[in-house]
């Protein structure tokens, strides 16, 4: 029977790792698997002891997550699901408004709604951009 090298068994690790990031949710282990396989490199090249290989393992652990954190911020991972990532800039109808506060029409649904500042009451039937989102209420200027 043939034993793996150190390097084969960190690489062997780390794509087994990448291949369950396919399968389980939180796009966590692919991080760990890039450590893994840059810790099989090191190991291949400068033939490591195994405390010298753990060691580099959370190094390139630590450095590899912070970028998968860092990544995600960058491309609005904040942003996802929430109510004005879908709503603001599109157009709603006006039901009925009394002074700032009212109701319009967006989509199929009724929203609570009031104007942004400097914006005057608008007639029923009047077609309004969304500007912003409190909570559920819609905040509206003129387009």
């Amino acid at each position: 029977m043939m034993m793996l090298q150190d390097f084969e068994l960190w690489l062997a690790a780390g794509l087994v790792m990448m291949a369950l990031e396919t399968v389980v949710p939180g796009a966590f282990l692919i991080w760990l698997g890039l450590a893994s396989l840059g810790t099989g490199a090191l190991t291949f090249w400068l033939e490591r002891g195994f405390g010298a290989q753990v060691a580099s393992f959370a190094v390139l652990a630590a450095i590899c997550v912070a970028l998968g954190l860092r990544l995600r911020s960058r491309h609005g991972g904040s942003t996802i699901n929430t109510p004005q990532s879908g709503l603001v800039g599109r157009e709603a109808m006006v039901l009925s408004f009394v002074g700032n506060q009212g109701r319009v029409r967006l989509g199929d649904s009724d929203w609570p709604a009031r104007l942004a500042a400097g914006q005057h009451a608008p007639e029923a039937g009047a077609m309004l951009k969304v500007v912003a989102v409190d909570g559920v209420t819609l905040v509206l200027g003129h387009r």
